[in-house]
């Protein structure tokens, strides 16, 4: 029988608004940790990052997994913490310590200074994080579930997180394991025609667009097809057919990471995003799994 479980998205940093989605959630923190009589939680990643309280957010999480009460998954923050602080061999980290790194992890920084062992020991327990999980119908990943990568994947992880032996070829560009992990991690991306390109949030060019992987490409745009609105690209017919999309027979997914807005909606009938930007001014989502076989908007909570 499927445990009824609550997925919630990405936190990042706002353990006061994750301790109030919990109590709405109907979960009280006993023994040391959050629990509910017949529920358990799986989060799908990035608790670092940006907001008021990384470390707390750390420790309610930890506390919850270790409790029995919650399953966490490793989110792109996550990977890129355990690389920010992995030496490199021959001088360095795996993850380089430049200006836009270093900006990206400030927080979590600032907010462990004087507290070097609870630091090292979030990034140890980073280690221990799936990327992926999968049970009786459904599927989380924090921002991609692609079945190829996926398999592959497991064959080569150990309980779908990374030996520390293989962080080297995970952080090393253009690895498979890099490229699956990417894609697992960070979603899909799809280069633009000859001669396009757009400029992001930071002034810099790109030509590439990260991809709404759940939708069908057939008769689409490369804007309909982009996570990001308003990019001019309404006239150009997406082509990649080499990109596949989440079929639509396949089991529920749920997933994370792509800095949604407005009001929490469902995707299509079997893929969930439940990442509403708590960090940037939304709101942290979850959504209640009692073993449907389609997803139920009224079942989306947030706070």
């Amino acid at each position: 029988m499927t445990t009824p479980t609550d997925l919630i998205g990405d936190i990042h940093g706002h353990a006061d608004r994750l301790k109030a989605l919990l109590r709405k959630l109907g979960y009280e923190r006993k023994n040391g940790a959050y629990r509910h009589p017949g529920r358990k939680v799986v989060f799908v990643g990035d608790y670092i990052d940006r907001g008021p309280d990384n470390p707390g957010v750390v420790q309610l999480v930890r506390e919850m997994v270790d409790a029995g009460s919650a399953v966490a998954l490793c989110g792109n923050h996550e990977f890129n913490a355990i690389c920010f602080n992995t030496p490199k061999e021959g001088g360095g980290y795996l993850r380089q310590h430049t200006a836009k790194n270093t900006h990206q992890h400030a927080a979590t920084l600032e907010q462990h200074r004087g507290r070097k062992g609870d630091y090292d020991s979030a990034i140890e327990w980073f280690k221990t994080l799936p990327l992926f999980l999968e049970t009786p119908g459904l599927r989380a990943v924090h921002a991609c579930w692609d079945g190829a990568v996926i398999n592959r994947l497991q064959e080569v992880l150990v309980g779908a997180n990374i030996p520390e032996d293989l962080l080297p070829e995970a952080a090393e560009k253009g690895t498979d394991l890099y490229n699956w992990v990417e894609i697992t991690c960070k979603g899909k991306e799809a280069g633009l025609p000859e001669g396009y390109s757009f400029h992001d949030k930071d002034g810099h060019e790109r030509r590439e667009i990260r991809i709404k992987w759940w939708q069908n490409p057939a008769g689409q745009s490369f804007q309909d097809m982009s996570v990001l609105p308003d990019l001019g690209l309404d006239h150009l017919p997406f082509h990649n057919s080499d990109i596949g999309h989440y079929p639509s027979g396949e089991c529920l997914v749920f997933f994370g990471h792509y800095w949604l807005k407005g009001t929490p909606e469902l995707l299509t009938p079997n893929a969930c995003c439940l990442d509403y930007s708590v960090a940037k001014g939304g709101v942290l989502t979850a959504y209640r799994f009692d073993g449907e076989r389609e997803l139920n908007g009224g079942k989306l909570v947030w706070v």
